[in-house]
């Protein structure tokens, strides 16, 4: 399949999308090039710290470490903070709150910032954020944990 038929070329992965990334089932759903923030792995820092059982504490710390080995993140840099403006004002047009979705605002932001589409499994989390291209992934069958 080519690049232009898979769509395009670069994207950013959304938190969500890279914790479920060993479960999708489809690769070409994917960008060829994915990408991930510096907002994501502050995501995904915070759930080891978060999690109540051992289990799920080291599932987490798995899922960062791996995010951090295998991406070099875009950072929250002085344009996204710009383009954070018009996440929060887009959101609340919309009659949500953008510091209930803090991450997800921040990682729209730089998304929009790099004029990259985000990548997700859960696309109601960027609802109403205009300009913002998203890109819906299936969400993987549950595991049998």
């Amino acid at each position: 399949m080519s690049a232009e038929a898979q769509g395009p070329t670069r994207g950013i992965l959304d938190t969500s999308t890279v914790v479920l990334l060993q479960r999708l089932t489809d690769a070409g759903a994917l960008p060829a090039e994915p990408l991930i923030t510096a907002v994501t792995l502050a995501e995904l820092a915070v759930g080891p710290l978060v999690a109540s059982e051992e289990d799920e504490r080291a599932r987490r710390q798995a899922h960062l470490q791996q995010a951090e080995a295998d991406f070099v993140p875009l950072p929250f840099d002085a344009s996204a903070a710009r383009a954070f403006g018009g996440v929060a004002a887009s959101l609340r047009s919309a009659g949500r709150k953008a510091a209930a979705r803090a991450y997800d605002a921040m990682i729209a932001a730089t998304a929009l910032a790099n004029d990259l589409p985000i990548y997700t499994c859960n696309p109601n989390d960027f609802n109403g954020i205009d300009g913002l291209e998203v890109v819906a992934i299936p969400m993987p069958e549950r595991s049998g944990r």
